[in-house]
């Protein structure tokens, strides 16, 4: 199985970002971890602050990966070209936020790509990402994505 996971804008900072929000592991851990926890899995990831790099890598998804765990960052609640690229996507999508968006800001309540996904998981941290893998690895075995 082939898992994409996509980062957003900001994402390549957040082991210096908010510790109580964020976390305090630099994705490169997090994604040796995942490698670790699920070795029947291969892990391409990638992380842009450039909404267009997103895009592209979310239309070249569906040809090359079985599952996308995307984590937009603030695309999420403002990009429609992000939201209408993962409904084009046809693999299984899962929408990761390391903070609990519930307890934060107003405007961080209206998430627009998620809707466009299977699901979402939001408050984990990085717990959210090996949420995501279980969750994509099920959707894959009951569900045909052609």
């Amino acid at each position: 199985m082939k898992i994409l996971i996509l980062n957003g804008p900001n994402l390549n900072l957040i082991a210096q970002r908010d510790k109580s929000n964020y976390g305090g592991k630099d994705f490169n851990i997090i994604l040796e971890e995942l490698k670790k926890e699920f070795q029947d899995v291969i892990f391409s990831y990638f992380q842009s602050n450039s909404e267009g790099e997103l895009i592209d890598k979310i239309h070249e998804a569906s040809k090359i990966y079985d599952g996308l765990i995307i984590n937009p960052g603030g695309y999420a609640h403002t990009s429609v070209a992000i939201k209408d690229a993962l409904e084009i996507c046809k693999i299984p999508k899962i929408e990761v936020h390391l903070s609990n968006l519930a307890q934060r800001e107003d405007f961080r309540q209206n998430l627009l790509t998620a809707s466009s996904c299977d699901g979402y998981i939001s408050g984990l941290k990085d717990l959210g990402y090996y949420l995501a893998v279980i969750a994509v690895k099920r959707l894959n075995s009951e569900r045909s994505y052609t």
